[in-house]
């Protein structure tokens, strides 16, 4: 008899060779001659085997589950579990690949369309196909609710002919899609799995996809609310910080501005000031969220209209600044440097409360600003540090910056600031007359293999001005 093969586990054969022989399977030894006597029926199974073979699929089916939503629940990024996905549910119904549209019900967005297995290209012919002739466009528009099959599409009677053309060109024969959707999430979304060849997802797989779709979903509605926070954190951020630098002659700007998830309170800002001067400013307000992105404006905004009164006097600036966040919002504080600019005569004239001193970045030197030892804003009852004077040569740029481009690199200050300084120092000669591309050198170089742009409390701030 035949050696009878081991059921599929979430849609996947078990490797050839590692298939054990059943314990009723045949010897290898020579069959003895044929005898003339009728050949005694197999024997049947016994209830009992039964039952545990049903039991023991039942826990190979949960523990495939178990492993599989135990790696989507370690993704942290929409993308990610997109992508996680559609893996885990090609394995289960047994595909090789597969795309999921996500659309919030809500309108709400954020709106998205994820390939396996498929380009970019292959992607934009399957949405030139009428939306209603496809199996997520019917999910989407509300018109089913229920898994779709297509067991054969090229054969299949009534099929739009742009869906049979273009699955013809894509070498895909038949689909599988569930709907992204629960009671408490609602409809997200939509997920399809495409066949070679003309095929469907049995019972068993069909269960399988169906609970693991339902965790996915739940997991995918948590990451919807997450990236929208992230959104909302960076539009209002963005929109309370300068729109555009200002043009000043005698001088170029440039600025970068990374934000955490929930917002953050570090912000920068250049404005051009009486008599062809330049006013420079960057700045931090203690803790995150919406409280401490509202704070940043009200401080920002109130240091300019001190900037615009008695600019070529950062003392005096910051003096009445510290006054203010003392009287409005006593439980705050905060850290700023403010610089008075005079491009034409290539000098500037800084004072810092709490602040990390510049970079002075040319083809001679790389040093850091010598700045006066000052306490943040807010922290003493009265606020003053005198000011420094700095003389850039010719071609020379000045970085301001946050402290959180220090924190996100985990080190410890003093290793954090001889981080920069090899940065700033290593800046290609190519680009030192462009100060965003020495901003994103030095950026990219504390802060490598995508620091800058992970999910961090810490804001980031450069703001560079080369002189000419």
């Amino acid at each position: 008899m035949t050696t009878p093969r081991l059921p599929k586990v979430a849609g996947i054969d078990a490797p050839s060779g590692q298939v054990p022989p059943p314990a009723h399977t045949v010897s290898s030894a020579p069959a003895p001659a044929p005898s003339r006597t009728p050949a005694a029926s197999p024997p049947t199974p016994a209830p009992s085997a039964l039952i545990q073979d049903r039991l023991a699929g039942w826990v190979s089916d949960l523990t495939t589950l178990h492993e599989l939503t135990e790696r989507l629940a370690r993704t942290a990024v929409l993308e990610d579990a997109l992508h996680e996905l559609l893996r885990a549910g090609a394995a289960l119904v047994g595909a090789r690949r597969g795309l999921v549209v996500l659309e919030p019900g809500d309108g709400r967005g954020p709106d998205t369309t994820v390939g396996l297995g498929l380009s970019r290209p292959d992607l934009g012919h399957i949405e030139t196909v009428p939306r209603g002739a496809t199996s997520y466009g019917r999910i989407l528009d509300g018109l089913t609710t229920d898994p779709e099959v297509h067991t054969d599409l090229l054969s299949e009677d009534g099929l739009d002919p742009r869906h049979r053309e273009v699955a013809a060109r894509l070498g895909y024969a038949a689909s599988y899609a569930l709907p992204l959707a629960t009671d408490a999430a609602g409809r997200i979304g939509a997920a399809v799995w495409l066949y070679d060849e003309p095929a469907e997802p049995v019972e068993r797989q069909r269960h399988l996809v169906g609970l693991y779709a339902r965790y996915a979903t739940e997991h995918l509605d948590r990451l919807l609310e997450l990236e929208r926070t992230r959104a909302w954190a960076r539009t209002v951020s963005d929109e309370l910080l300068p729109p555009r630098l200002p043009r000043v002659a005698g001088v170029q700007l440039a600025a970068r501005h990374r934000t955490g998830p929930r917002g953050g309170g570090d912000w920068y800002d250049a404005l051009p000031l009486p008599e062809g001067a330049l006013g420079l400013a960057v700045g931090s307000v203690t803790g995150c969220g919406a409280s401490a992105v509202a704070a940043m404006g009200r401080l920002r905004a109130s240091l300019r209209a001190y900037a615009v009164m008695e600019g070529e006097d950062p003392v005096a600036v910051l003096s009445d600044l510290e006054l203010l966040l003392r009287l409005t919002e006593p439980a705050r504080s905060a850290t700023a440097l403010f610089a008075y600019c005079e491009p034409a005569q290539r000098k500037i004239v800084l004072a810092g409360a709490g602040h990390s001193p510049p970079l002075l970045i040319g083809a001679r030197r790389t040093e850091f600003v010598e700045t006066t030892l000052s306490a943040p804003l807010g922290m003493l009852a009265c606020w003053e540090a005198p000011s420094t004077e700095v003389e850039p040569e010719p071609g020379e740029t000045v970085l301001l910056y946050t402290d959180g481009l220090l924190h996100r690199t985990g080190d410890p200050m003093d290793r954090a600031f001889a981080r920069l300084h090899a940065a700033a120092a290593g800046v290609p000669r190519a680009i030192r007359d462009d100060p965003g591309a020495i901003a994103d050198h030095v950026l990219h170089a504390v802060l490598p293999d995508g620091l800058d742009t992970a999910d961090s409390d810490e804001d980031v701030v450069l703001l560079a001005a080369r002189f000419e």
